[in-house]
C-alpha cells in the first residue's frame, strides 16, 4: 500500500533541517507547534545538543491558539525572550497545524523585528518535507539576509556549503573534508555551518569558488553565484581516490569561473551496487568506489535532490514499496541499517548509518568517509 511504511522510520522533518542548519550562526530559532516536538529534534536530531549552546525554542502553540489564530502571543513570547537573550536574528520554523490553519510567519517575522530591531525571517517549513527542504532553505534565506557585501577575493579559498551533522554527523568528517582541503592547497574561507566563526561565514563572498557537500548547500551556492559571481562545484571529497578529482574541478571552476560537473563523470553503464541516501554524499561515495575499486554503483535517493545532481540510472523513491523493488536484484545494497529489513536476502548489505535517518542510534558506528572509502 502506498505511503505505507511497515519496516522503515522516516527521515528528519524540514523543521529539524532548519534548527540544524541554523544551530551554529548566534541567532534564536523558534519551532511554531504544540510542545514536546522540540525534544524530538534535540533527542534524534542534534548531536551538538549537550555540547554546545544554542537558542532553539518551540512555542507551545495550545489548541484554542491554532484555532483561533492568536499571533499576539507568539510575537510577544519571541519578542519578550529576544530582549533577554540577544540573539543576532530571530528565525520562525513552521510546522503542520500552523501552516493548516494559514499562519503567516513572514508577517510576524516583521512585526518581530519591528519591536526587537533584530533581524527576523520566516522559513517557509511545514513539518511534511525532509530536513534537507528545511536545511536547503534556511541557509539560503540566511545568506540572503547577512552575506550580502562584495570583500575582495582571497586567492584559492574556499566555502563549505551543506555541513550539518544531519548528513556528516559529528565524527570529524567535516573536519577531515576541511583538512584534505588545505593539504590540496586551497584556504577555507568557511564551513557553511559547521565549526566557522559569524566573521568567516558572513564574509563566504571572498571565497573564489564553493563546494557544496550536500544537496542542502546547493541553495546558498546559487545565491552566491548571483550575488558575487562565485562558481561552485558538487561533490564531497571521499577518500583518497575521489577527492583528487574533486580538487581538480574546484581548480577548474576557479580558472573558468563557471560550475565544473564532477559526479557526472563516474555514471556508470552496468551498476550492481545500490546506495541508498541523500543525493550529493551518495553519488559522491559512489565516484568513490568506482574510481577506487571499479565498482558501478547506482543511487536510490529518499529524499529531497536537486535537478541535474541523479543519473540517468539513479532513481528518488521515497515510498518504502517503491525502493524494495529497486533493491531487488542488487549484488550489493550500501544504506542504513534499518533497511536491512527491505533488502533481498541474496544480496551483500553493507551498513552505512545516517543521521538523518536512525538517529542517535548508530551514531558510533558512521564512518568519516572523508578518511577512508
Amino acid at each position: 500500500m502506498k505511503q505505507t511504511q511497515a519496516f522503515l522510520s522516516t527521515y528528519t522533518a524540514d523543521v529539524s533541517g532548519v534548527c540544524s542548519a541554523l544551530f551554529e550562526l548566534g541567532g534564536m530559532t523558534v519551532m511554531h507547534d504544540a510542545s514536546g516536538c522540540n525534544s524530538t529534534y534535540n533527542t534524534h536530531d542534534e548531536p551538538r545538543w549537550y555540547d554546545m549552546d544554542s537558542l532553539v525554542y518551540i512555542s507551545g502553540l495550545s489548541e484554542l491558539e491554532a484555532v483561533m489564530g492568536d499571533d499576539e502571543k507568539l510575537i510577544s513570547d519571541v519578542s519578550d525572550a529576544a530582549r533577554q537573550l540577544h540573539p543576532r536574528f530571530i528565525a520562525l520554523a513552521g510546522t503542520p497545524i500552523p501552516m493548516i490553519t494559514g499562519c503567516d510567519l513572514p508577517a510576524i517575522a516583521r512585526e518581530v523585528e519591528g519591536r526587537t530591531n533584530i533581524p527576523s525571517f520566516a522559513v517557509p517549513s511545514n513539518g511534511i518535507g525532509t530536513y534537507v527542504a528545511g536545511a536547503r532553505q534556511a541557509l539560503r534565506l540566511y545568506a540572503e539576509r547577512f552575506i550580502t557585501s562584495r570583500p575582495e577575493k582571497r586567492k584559492n579559498a574556499v566555502n563549505i556549503l551543506g555541513a550539518t551533522p544531519l548528513d556528516f554527523s559529528v565524527n570529524g568528517c567535516v573536519q577531515s573534508m576541511a583538512r584534505r582541503l588545505e593539504e590540496a592547497g586551497f584556504t577555507l574561507q568557511s564551513v557553511f555551518a559547521m565549526g566557522s566563526s559569524f566573521d568567516s561565514i558572513d564574509e563566504a563572498g571572498a571565497a573564489e569558488v564553493n563546494l557544496v557537500v550536500s544537496s542542502v548547500g546547493l541553495p546558498a551556492a546559487k545565491y552566491f553565484q548571483a550575488q558575487f559571481g562565485t562558481p561552485y562545484v558538487i561533490g564531497a571529497p571521499f577518500g583518497d581516490f575521489f577527492s583528487p578529482y574533486v580538487f581538480d574541478a574546484l581548480r577548474e571552476s576557479i580558472r573558468t569561473g563557471a560550475p565544473a560537473d564532477v559526479l557526472g563523470t563516474f555514471a556508470p553503464d552496468a551498476p550492481d551496487t545500490v546506495i541508498v541516501g541523500e543525493s550529493v554524499t551518495a553519488k559522491s561515495l559512489a565516484a568513490a568506489l568506482a574510481v577506487g575499486y571499479g565498482i558501478g554503483a547506482r543511487v536510490i535517493c529518499p529524499v529531497e535532490a536537486p535537478n541535474g545532481v541523479l543519473g540517468a540510472c539513479d532513481l528518488r523513491l521515497e515510498d518504502e514499496e517503491e525502493i524494495e523493488q529497486a533493491l531487488r536484484g542488487a549484488r550489493r545494497v550500501i544504506a542504513d541499517p534499518l533497511y536491512r529489513r527491505i533488502v533481498p536476502a541474496k544480496s551483500e548489505f553493507y551498513p552505512l548509518p545516517h543521521e538523518a535517518f536512525s538517529g542517535r542510534i548508530y551514531r558510533r558506528q558512521i564512518p568519516n568517509l572523508a578518511e577512508r572509502v
